[in-house]
């Protein structure tokens, strides 16, 4: 099946007791069980409930994988995974990741001895590090947050593979739909299902999907020890949103481009990324491993910190808001937002500034985006874009 029947039916069959074709909510925290130890698959939630279960099947299915396991959040996904390392162990991880993946290493994990040294992994003058670390785990990012960075996955994988360091990936910003980091020799696809895998702004969730079998153990072991499993109504909304995620996908990268374009052409924006756009310093590994873009939009606003806040403070449909992935189009200021957690050098040094802006794009009417991205410059004092490329 392809991958939007895929997205549908997998995980997904009629209920067998009722025949209800929208599997019900099992709104339980424990199972009868037939006699001690003897159970029907399930015995208490924290350990299993049938909508991880399906949600489970269905990720698997999307990601190319054997394997997933839900988590309440996409920080409780990572937290899984590196509650499996220990003192003294090193993670490769890229130097430009997500601002909260960042403090759990910085902030909780550095306490119990785990080691992160940080990598450009756009530079393949780089990809050594790996042979001469020989770490416990890379970590990548692809594309990513928020500098929209395109990482070559299989590249990096296949050096990893040379000394037996696992790889994961942080899929996020790409979903499953445009990029499948297993098929390109990832060990790890971790992905926030908050984002766009539910796409409607309304649940949290994780995932961690492999092929590798120890290492799901080892997931399921951290989802029921460290108790960081999703609720039941959680994950089926998750695989509610899940069915139209290709129809989704579509058109927050077609109007993710369009918006990239005019934006390319606005005196007042010094530059802007989007992974399938032109100007993208690494569209051709862009287009290599991704089916699209996706629907983010970073770019940077030739403006001081005053203006650049009186920009982003002043649209009426892109709401000023963290999270990214839903329906609705977003707005972010990420050195004030989601990377303010990230020491001002350590951001400045990937090029996070103050003038610099992130794009969630939405599913709405383009032009009405459009519209209301220059007024904002309006109302900011900054010159407009062109209304057409």
């Amino acid at each position: 099946m392809k991958f939007e029947t895929r997205a549908i039916h997998v995980g997904q069959e009629p209920d067998s007791e009722t025949g209800a074709v929208m599997p019900p909510i099992y709104a339980t925290s424990t199972f009868a069980q037939i006699r001690p130890g003897e159970t029907r698959g399930y015995d208490y939630t924290r350990s299993g409930n049938p909508n991880f279960t399906r949600l489970g099947e269905t990720l698997a299915s999307l990601e190319g994988g054997a394997y997933a396991t839900v988590f309440g959040n996409g920080m409780a996904a990572i937290t899984a995974v590196l509650s499996t390392f220990s003192s003294g162990d090193l993670v490769l991880a890229e130097e430009n990741v997500y601002g909260c993946t960042f403090r759990i290493f910085a902030q909780v994990f550095d306490k119990f001895g785990l080691r992160v040294r940080y990598v450009d992994f756009a530079d393949p003058a780089l990809y050594g590090t790996i042979a001469e670390e020989r770490p416990a785990l890379v970590w990548l990012e692809s594309p990513t947050n928020p500098m929209l960075k395109i990482l070559d996955i299989a590249a990096i994988s296949s050096e990893a593979a040379k000394v037996g360091s696992p790889v994961l990936v942080d899929n996020t910003f790409a979903s499953p739909f445009f990029q499948r980091p297993l098929e390109l020799g990832a060990t790890l696809s971790l992905s926030s299902t908050t984002k766009y895998v539910n796409g409607h702004s309304d649940c949290l969730g994780g995932v961690v999907v492999t092929n590798d079998a120890d290492w799901n153990e080892k997931m399921v072991f951290a989802q029921k020890a460290v108790g960081l499993n999703p609720s039941p109504f959680d994950t089926w909304l998750i695989q509610r949103g899940l069915k139209t995620l290709a129809l989704r996908m579509r058109q927050h990268h077609e109007n993710a481009l369009e918006i990239a374009t005019r934006l390319n052409l606005a005196p007042s924006v010094t530059w802007v990324r989007h992974p399938f756009h032109s100007s993208h310093p690494h569209v051709e590994v862009a287009r290599r491993q991704m089916s699209g873009g996706s629907g983010i939009v970073t770019f940077e606003l030739d403006a001081d910190l005053d203006a650049t806040i009186a920009f982003v403070s002043g649209l009426e449909i892109f709401a000023l808001a963290e999270s990214l992935g839903g329906i609705e189009s977003l707005i972010d200021h990420p050195a004030s937002m989601t990377h303010a957690s990230i020491p001002r050098s350590e951001r400045e040094k990937v090029g996070i500034h103050d003038g610099l802006v992130r794009l969630s794009v939405g599913i709405e009417n383009v032009e009405d985006l459009l519209a209301d991205l220059d007024q904002a410059l309006g109302k900011a004092g900054l010159p407009s874009f062109p209304s057409s490329g």
